[in-house]
């Protein structure tokens, strides 16, 4: 069984001053995309290197999660260090991820250009930076998720099969 870990990075989401929203718009998509087995792991981190790239060693390491989805974190502001904490962990970064999600955002936000996504490999696991809101989480997802099951067959990780009507995931000819 695939095992995927969700990251919700926001100071106050963290502190409880409100709902996160984003974890679970990307659990949700991921219920409707996914049609092998697989479970889910989640947690609520303060933004921050720390924290954050704390959070990655221990799911990659310790819960050997085959796919983490972050969520926030990846703007200009002060505290968005999603992407240094990423770095800070991954053995391989994958640019083309994040040069895609921001495309594709570009078309309904010009804001998109301020975005700071990313993706990376650790381990056995790949790591992606996903946007905080959930409209743009699900534009990103349908973007991206059709190379994941490639990219996970590829770094040896759990083969996850998808929902074709919801995303068509690629795997070239042999």
């Amino acid at each position: 069984m695939v095992t995927i870990a969700i990251l919700t990075i926001s100071d106050r989401a963290s502190l409880g001053q409100y709902p996160d929203a984003s974890g679970p718009a990307i659990e949700a998509w991921l219920q409707r995309a996914i049609s092998s087995p697989w479970r889910a792991i989640r947690r609520t981190v303060a933004d921050g290197i720390e924290p954050v790239g704390n959070a990655l060693r221990d799911f990659c390491d310790q819960h050997r999660a085959d796919l983490v989805l972050t969520t926030g974190g990846t703007g200009p502001a002060p505290r968005d260090l999603t992407p240094e904490a990423m770095q800070a962990v991954v053995e391989k970064e994958l640019p083309g991820f994040g040069e895609l999600m921001r495309r594709i955002s570009l078309e309904t936000v010009p804001t998109a250009i301020l975005s700071r996504q990313t993706a990376g490999i650790r381990g056995r696991s790949l790591i992606i930076n996903l946007p905080g809101k959930p409209r743009s989480i699900e534009v990103c997802l349908n973007a991206v998720f059709p190379a994941v099951p490639y990219c996970l067959d590829l770094i040896g990780a759990g083969r996850i099969e998808t929902h074709e009507a919801v995303v068509a995931s690629f795997r070239p000819s042999a």
